[in-house]
């Protein structure tokens, strides 16, 4: 008698499982979360207001003093003292300041220029976060 061999049994294949979706419902809920209380909520305004258009005037050039890091200071083609003496004449006036110039000496140069009649002096600086 001839013996059959058993047909080749093959395992039952296995079946993939889904990615697990608690994980990222976690992370959405975070981020919901995250966003909610970073957000800046305003009020509504009680009415609605229509706000009336403006229309920006060119201005003139204001004159500028420049004052380098070491105090050297300059005014359209002036240099030093006279540069102050003409600057301080000029109303409204611009100061560019070097950042390194010390508080000392930009306050030294801003009494300077008050005491020979300066009244309106904007200080330049640079916007930053």
């Amino acid at each position: 008698m001839i013996r059959r061999r058993p047909p080749f049994v093959t395992a039952p294949q296995r079946r993939i499982a889904p990615e697990p979706v608690v994980p990222m419902i976690n992370v959405v809920f975070l981020l919901l979360i995250f966003f909610l209380m970073t957000a800046q909520i305003t009020t509504p305004p009680p009415f609605e207001v229509d706000l009336p258009q403006a229309v920006a005037e060119e201005e003139d050039a204001i004159p500028t003093l420049y004052i380098s890091g070491t105090g050297e200071m300059a005014f359209e083609s002036l240099m030093g003292n006279e540069a102050l003496a003409a600057a301080a004449a000029q109303t409204p006036l611009t100061l560019q300041a070097d950042s390194r110039l010390s508080a000392g000496t930009l306050a030294r140069i801003l009494a300077d220029l008050s005491q020979k009649g300066a009244s309106d002096i904007r200080l330049m600086t640079q916007g930053g976060s």
